[in-house]
């Protein structure tokens, strides 16, 4: 090779290597812009609580599976039973179908667990509603002993009799992270992005589900219709965090139940259009969902105050 090819070649390089580093720049510009600033279908993220200011586990997934999340957990918390046991059904959920309600599956398998009705676990009808199904996989683990103690994958199989035994266990995890968000043990940690357009929401869909997947004690009586926004032009359903912890796992625990309720309504939030939610001083607004800044913000000290003394309520206004 000629010296005068050697030097061209050399030359090349940090041409390249210029030109490779703007191409990684534009692409990290893009995915910025796309996560913060709108771009794309809206998305959820759940992010681990860390105190220590270094970076937190976090876990992304699509409206839709944060829907179903919220449901696997909603079901088990109404029945009173624990945060592993959430965690063992969403891991489950992640394996058999990645927290999407399919309508196929292997042979007759059905839904979020997989579910087949050849093998006694209901019609198909009733495996593809999401509390039905999550209802059965909680029937058949609390009959599992010990199922608690057990490592998850070995739990989750007792159920499932998967041909795959082992599968669960990567999916603990992200399983631990959405179960922290979803029982309300790690507030403030579960938000979304908001779908573009300006559909309405309809308060009477916002209350028909919490009845659905938290039974008809999660809204007293005195909240049969929704509250107008100070604007006039939002209608706003208020949960009582007091009145309803009834007997679910959070009995007891207001500040858990209501980061529960208000975590659930944040996931349900493309499919019921929710614009806003509050709760312990804290706000989710789908206006800022969009924006970098994607958290919970803080709204003042009154309600704070109110969730410590036990008082507090959940706000969840919907888009008008």
């Amino acid at each position: 090779m000629s010296e005068t090819a050697s030097r061209s070649r050399r030359g090349r390089l940090p041409r390249i290597a210029a030109a490779l580093a703007v191409l990684l720049a534009l692409a990290g510009y893009v995915v910025v812009q796309y996560m913060s600033a709108g771009g794309g279908p809206p998305r959820c993220l759940v992010r681990a609580t860390d105190r220590s200011g270094g970076d937190s586990p976090t876990y992304e997934m699509t409206p839709e599976q944060a829907e179903n999340a919220a449901t696997i957990s909603a079901v088990g918390t109404t029945r009173g039973l624990p945060e592993r046991a959430v965690t063992i059904a969403l891991a489950t959920a992640l394996q058999e179908s990645a927290l999407r309600n399919l309508n196929h599956g292997d042979r007759d398998s059905l839904g979020l667990f997989q579910q087949r009705p050849s093998k006694g676990w209901g019609t198909e009808a009733q495996i593809q509603d999401p509390v039905y199904s999550a209802g059965q996989f909680y029937d058949h683990l609390v009959k599992v002993p010990g199922y608690s103690r057990l490592p998850l994958t070995e739990a989750a199989q007792r159920v499932q009799r998967s041909g795959f035994p082992q599968a669960y266990a990567k999916h603990e995890p992200d399983a631990t992270l959405l179960a922290a968000a979803l029982t309300g043990r790690s507030g403030a940690t579960l938000t979304c992005t908001a779908p573009s357009g300006a559909e309405p929401g309809d308060p009477a869909k916002v209350r028909a589900a919490l009845v659905r997947d938290f039974g008809a004690e999660v809204l007293p009586g005195a909240d049969t219709v929704g509250r107008a926004g100070a604007s006039g032009m939002a209608a706003e359903v208020s949960v009582p965090v007091s009145a309803t912890t009834g007997g679910s796992q959070n009995a007891g625990s207001s500040a858990l139940r209501g980061w529960e309720l208000a975590h659930w309504a944040v996931a349900q939030s493309t499919a019921l259009r929710i614009d806003e939610v509050r709760y312990a001083g804290r706000m989710w607004s789908a206006k800022n969902a969009n924006t970098a800044n994607r958290g919970w913000q803080r709204t003042g000290s009154s309600e704070q105050k109110s969730a410590d003394s036990g008082l507090a309520e959940v706000r969840i206004r919907t888009a008008q």
